[in-house]
């Protein structure tokens, strides 16, 4: 049962994902950003990581993705025409396409061939909280700091950009 509910949350997150990149309209890329974002969230949970699970859903599919749909429609962004089609970039895709499928295939194969589709992953005793925490505040504490200015110097750019298309 849980590797079928891997494959189908698998399916669903690249298939969203795949649609953010093709959809010309912005709102429909958000929503299937959003989409993507809860499907990984759900292969959080199938890994024991609830936490982490919560949070993607909390953070990313709530917080980040509101800020995303309230930019997109302070800049009221219209559908994107159609352009020619450049070659370079998509033979340059499909280099990265099979290089990441090569990969892929690589790990896959360098699994044992054991009965288990997983390895146990909890541990008794063991809480994804507390190394989140540790992890966090211990080793990336200076790039999560940068991560929070990032986003504040970004949130101000909107608004600083939005008042003077009001003008």
């Amino acid at each position: 049962m849980l590797i079928i509910q891997f494959w189908v949350l698998s399916v669903l997150m690249l298939g969203s994902a795949v649609c953010v990149v093709v959809f010309r309209n912005a709102v429909n890329s958000a929503m299937s950003l959003v989409l993507s974002f809860l499907a990984l969230s759900g292969l959080y949970v199938t890994l024991d990581a609830f936490f982490i699970g919560i949070i993607q859903v909390l953070v990313y599919a709530g917080a980040v993705m509101v800020l995303f749909l309230f930019i997109i429609m302070l800049l009221d962004l219209k559908v994107e025409a159609r352009r020619t089609l450049n070659l370079a970039a998509v033979f340059g895709g499909l280099a990265v396409l099979a290089g990441f499928v090569f990969l892929i295939g690589q790990i896959v194969l360098s699994f044992p061939a054991s009965g288990e589709s997983f390895p146990a992953l909890a541990r008794t005793g063991y809480s994804d909280v507390s190394e989140v925490g540790v992890a966090l505040f211990g080793n990336f504490n200076l790039p999560f700091q940068v991560i929070g200015v990032l986003l504040l110097v970004s949130t101000i750019g909107v608004v600083i950009l939005s008042r003077r298309s009001l003008r």
